[in-house]
């Protein structure tokens, strides 16, 4: 599976999960500092590039996705290697 197709399938779960189900996920995978860190981030980001509200207003949660999805890829990586030994 390609870093695309991975990224995309990682979108689609996204969608059809509650508000609960992401809630509980986010719990158990990204640190409370890292949350903090992409909020306050893209707040200095999106003042300096004089973004718009609605796209500042993302800018958090796309740096989540792409957290996610590193955090994913590295464990898929894991899991590889695991099985090759």
């Amino acid at each position: 599976m390609t870093t695309s197709e991975l990224a995309w399938e990682l979108a689609d779960l996204f969608g059809e999960l509650e508000t609960a189900q992401i809630n509980e996920m986010l719990a158990k995978n990204v640190p409370l500092e890292a949350l903090e860190f992409f909020g306050s981030y893209a707040e200095s980001f999106a003042k300096s590039q004089r973004l718009e509200e609605r796209a500042a207003g993302r800018l958090p949660n796309l740096m989540l996705l792409g957290y996610l999805l590193r955090v994913l890829e590295e464990r898929l990586l894991e899991e590889g290697d695991e099985t090759a030994d």
